[in-house]
C-alpha cells in the first residue's frame, strides 16, 4: 500500500488498541490524566505523530538499515536537546559519543549522495529529531503519565493521512492481515514493554537492549526481503552502535554504587 494508507491504518489500529487498553486499566481516570498532561501532552502527541510520519516515509525511500541506524542516534540527540532546552548538564563522555555518532551518520550519508535514498536518510534524521524531542518533552512533564499522549499521537495521524490521499478501503486482504498484526499486536505490545522496562531495569540497560533493534531489523528485512545494506551503511552503523554501546556501558558503571 502507499505510505499514507499505511500511516492511516498504523495510527488507527495502534491508537485504538492503546486507548482500549488504557480505558480498561484506568477507566474514568483516563480523561483526568489527559487533562493533567495539558499542553505538554498535546505537544508530545503532535511531535510523536510527526515523527511516525517521517519514519514510515523514510522506510519507503531508503533501506531499513539506513533508517534504523540513523534512529539509533535518538538518545544522543535527546541528550543534546536536553542541554539546549532544559539546561541539563551533558557529561564529557556524552559529548564525545554525540560527535562520534554523527561522524557515523555522515559516513552513512556518503553512500547515499546522488541517489534517491538520500531523501529517505534525511527523513530518518527528521524522525530521530522528533522522537528525541518527545523524550525531552516527556522528561519535562515528569512525573505525569504520558502514555495517553502516545495513544493520542497515533490517533492524530489517520485524519491527516486522509487529507493527503490515503485510501483505507483499497488495501488488499493479504496486506490488511499484516496491518492487523502490526497495529493490534506488534506496536501496542512494544509500546507497553518499553514503558514497563525502565521500572525493572536501569535506563542505560534498557537503552543498550534497544540497540538490538538496529541490528535485528535490517537482518530480518534481509532474511525476508533480500534487502542488503550498503557498505557505507555497515561502516557507519558499526561506528554508531559501538559508540552507543560503549557510552551506555560507561553510564551503567558510573551508576553502580561504590562499595568500600
Amino acid at each position: 500500500v502507499d505510505s499514507w494508507t499505511l500511516l492511516f491504518w498504523r495510527g488507527l489500529l495502534a491508537g485504538s488498541t492503546l486507548t482500549t487498553f488504557l480505558l480498561v486499566v484506568y477507566r474514568q481516570q483516563l480523561m483526568v490524566m489527559l487533562r493533567a498532561a495539558g499542553r505538554l501532552g498535546l505537544l508530545s502527541a503532535t511531535v510523536a505523530a510527526i515523527g511516525g510520519i517521517f519514519f514510515i516515509s523514510s522506510l519507503r525511500l531508503t533501506t531499513a538499515a539506513n533508517t534504523l541506524v540513523i534512529l539509533a542516534a535518538t538518545p544522543l540527540i535527546a541528550a543534546l536537546a536536553s542541554r539546549i532546552f532544559l539546561g541539563e548538564r551533558v557529561p564529557r563522555r556524552t559529548w564525545i559519543a554525540i560527535c562520534t555518532a554523527f561522524s557515523g551518520i555522515l559516513i552513512l550519508f556518503s553512500g547515499s549522495i546522488g541517489q534517491q535514498s538520500l531523501l529517505g536518510d534525511l527523513l530518518a534524521i527528521c524522525a530521530a529529531c522528533c522522537w528525541a524531542g518527545n523524550l525531552v518533552i516527556v522528561r519535562q512533564a515528569r512525573p505525569l503519565n504520558m502514555v495517553p499522549a502516545n495513544a493520542l499521537g497515533n490517533l492524530m495521524v489517520p485524519p491527516l493521512a486522509l487529507l493527503f490521499g490515503a485510501q483505507p478501503l483499497a488495501v488488499p486482504a493479504a496486506d490488511f492481515g499484516y496491518l492487523l498484526l502490526l497495529g493490534v499486536l506488534v506496536l501496542p505490545i512494544s509500546y507497553a514493554l518499553i514503558t514497563l522496562a525502565p521500572r525493572l531495569l536501569p535506563a542505560p540497560e534498557v537503552s543498550l537492549t534497544l540497540l538490538l533493534e538496529t541490528v535485528l531489523g535490517p537482518f530480518w528485512v534481509w532474511l525476508v526481503l533480500a534487502e542488503e545494506p550498503a557498505k557505507a551503511t555497515i561502516a557507519g552503523g558499526i561506528l554508531i552502535l559501538a559508540t552507543l554501546a560503549l557510552h551506555t556501558i560507561s553510564s551503567m558503571r558510573r551508576a553502580d554504587p561504590v562499595h568500600p
